[in-house]
């Protein structure tokens, strides 16, 4: 990646906030500083690196843990004074092992507003919550835990009924099947590591052909 250092404005201690983002949900996973050697070494790495105010030294996200960030994509805001880099998690971000740093203020979920298409991005960050957090007992984890083949299987079966039930025009048991489906599919396309925008430009490029 060639990098125009003029652009980028660091701070008086040679600091530059850095918003990391999970290139498929987009949640907004935590919010830290670079200076130029953290960038680099982030650049040159494929995964997040960044400076520690409070320990004065550089530190590889993940590298105790673990949960390491690779590099999707860096962006620079229209100032140059804020980065944002789109990763693809391998664990939980925050060192309280949770998918995100932010908590909302009231300790309430966000509203999903009127947006009739926001469940599929909610659910969406859920899957991703669930593969980075693995909470025992829920049934995605148990997904990911068992692999991409208890994922496909489940896949194919839903498939089939849903198959079944619009053959028997039953809309009720369509409605639901259907709904099995669409969180299968987002549990496997979260196990390849492919967004669901992705899957919307494409469906995008069909229609504008």
């Amino acid at each position: 990646m060639k990098v125009d250092w003029e652009k980028i404005k660091f701070d008086e201690s040679g600091l530059i906030p850095t918003v990391v983002q999970d290139a498929q949900s987009k949640e907004v996973l935590m919010m830290a500083y670079m200076n130029k050697e953290s960038l680099q070494k982030t650049i040159e790495s494929g995964q997040t690196w960044f400076w520690s105010r409070s320990r004065q030294q550089l530190w590889h996200k993940g590298a105790t843990s673990g949960n390491t960030q690779q590099v999707n994509n860096i962006a620079l805001d229209c100032d140059g004074d804020t980065l944002l880099i789109k990763v693809e998690p391998a664990g939980p971000a925050c060192h309280e092992n949770t998918y995100s740093c932010f908590r909302s203020l009231n300790g309430e979920s966000e509203p999903m507003g009127s947006d009739r298409f926001n469940i599929i991005a909610n659910l969406e960050t859920l899957i991703a919550k669930r593969h980075a957090e693995r909470p025992e007992g829920a049934y995605t984890t148990y997904l990911f835990e068992e692999g991409v083949d208890k994922i496909l299987k489940k896949v194919g079966e839903e498939a089939s009924e849903v198959i079944i039930a619009a053959k028997n025009r039953d809309h009720d048991e369509l409605r639901y099947e259907t709904s099995d489906l669409i969180y299968h599919l987002l549990v496997l396309l979260r196990e390849q590591q492919l967004s669901f925008d992705e899957v919307l430009n494409e469906l995008s490029k069909r229609f504008e052909s």
